[in-house]
């Protein structure tokens, strides 16, 4: 069976991309062994593959018995202890090759380099179990046969952590997406074919001698023509699905930036990723309060800067309009490639609603440019 995501009425896709969770339901009898812990810490640590949320939501939902009785998270498991917990889990995920059009800039025998583009999700997950450039790469290799994935498709960090283990866990999906792009970020993307292959690109990735160059439209003036952003980045205490600069239990993280062209109010950067988190540039942007153009996430998607020049606001609210995503381009990926060694080089030119909002602003700017 192929399904083309474009070809479902909006009603399928919705029924298909968030299908009715199951139960399913754990017992366990504890051993005389068992040291005191705290139940919600047990069931996380016995269950395969659960998170410590759906784990917590199970409890709150009085769906965890012990000996017959609904307990609470705090309460201690003990030796000889009986527990029921039942948990609803979204079916597997039927991850099935479908015939959507790739922009393919390199491909041989070991991998190919993807043009993503901006609304295009990397991987199946939450809400998005079609529709993936993975779907895509899979048809393109020629798998046709849908490949059945136990995941948890929760709405949290974690699950998402997890479900993309297990996606590319499974010995049925040889291509290998090494790393990947946020939703509404486009750009360079490298697939491995085969296990050895990502195995070395991963190495790449690890070690920084891949080169990462994105193109950034952003909020705010830079006195500097060059500079570096750092700061450890870790989930946000505000919102568990975003990140922030935090002080304590974060990864480090470096962001190098270099002026392209300057406009009053706003910068377009060149930002080369001395390392890898997830949302680092747009968090190291924010934190130095120049917002990347259009990020909903962010703060991007509002007036920053310039609200008190009718011109630039009008045009800046156009701009906004005009896109429902952060002007955030990969643009340039380079490599050593796995097989031969040679040193390789890919380049993306902008996206068409990157460069229109560019020449909006352009328009209304004194066109100041850096050396």
């Amino acid at each position: 069976m192929k399904i083309n995501k474009k070809l479902l009425p909006e009603e399928d896709k919705d029924k298909k991309n968030y299908p009715d969770y199951i139960e399913q339901v754990y017992k366990f009898d504890i051993t005389k062994s068992q040291s005191l812990m705290r139940l919600d810490k047990w069931l996380t640590e016995n269950i395969k593959n659960a998170t410590r949320t759906k784990v917590q939501k199970a409890i709150e939902n009085d769906h965890v018995t012990v000996n017959g009785k609904v307990a609470k998270a705090s309460r201690k498991v003990h030796a000889n202890d009986k527990i029921v917990c039942t948990i609803m889990k979204a079916p597997p995920i039927d991850l099935i090759p479908e015939d959507i059009p790739l922009d393919i800039l390199f491909e041989d025998d070991y991998m190919l380099i993807v043009n993503k583009p901006p609304g295009m999700v990397t991987h199946p997950g939450f809400g998005n179990r079609y529709g993936t450039l993975v779907n895509a790469v899979l048809y393109h290799l020629g798998m046709r046969d849908s490949i059945s994935i136990e995941v948890d498709e929760d709405d949290t960090p974690e699950a998402e952590a997890l479900n993309e283990g297990q996606i590319f866990a499974s010995e049925d999906i040889r291509p290998g997406i090494v790393h990947r792009l946020d939703k509404d970020t486009s750009g360079l993307l490298v697939v491995a074919k085969e296990p050895g292959i990502h195995s070395n690109l991963a190495a790449q990735f690890a070690d920084r001698s891949i080169d990462r160059y994105y193109y950034a439209l952003v909020w705010g003036e830079f006195d500097d023509d060059r500079g570096r952003i750092e700061g450890d980045i870790g989930r946000s205490t505000r919102d568990r699905k975003l990140f922030d600069i935090v002080k304590y239990a974060g990864k480090h993280a470096i962001t190098d930036y270099e002026v392209v062209e300057r406009f009053e109010y706003m910068t377009l950067l060149r930002l080369k990723l001395q390392t890898g988190r997830t949302h680092q540039i747009r968090v190291h942007l924010t934190h130095k309060f120049r917002p990347v153009f259009g990020d909903q996430s962010y703060g991007g998607d509002k007036m920053v800067y310039g609200a008190n020049n009718p011109e630039f606001k009008h045009a800046a609210e156009k701009c906004l309009k005009l896109v429902n995503r952060q002007m955030l381009h990969a643009r340039t990926l380079g490599l050593t490639h796995p097989e031969t060694g040679d040193r390789i080089s890919f380049e993306s030119e902008l996206p068409a609603d990157m460069l229109e909002v560019i020449d909006i602003i352009r328009k209304v700017n004194t066109n100041r440019y850096s050396e």
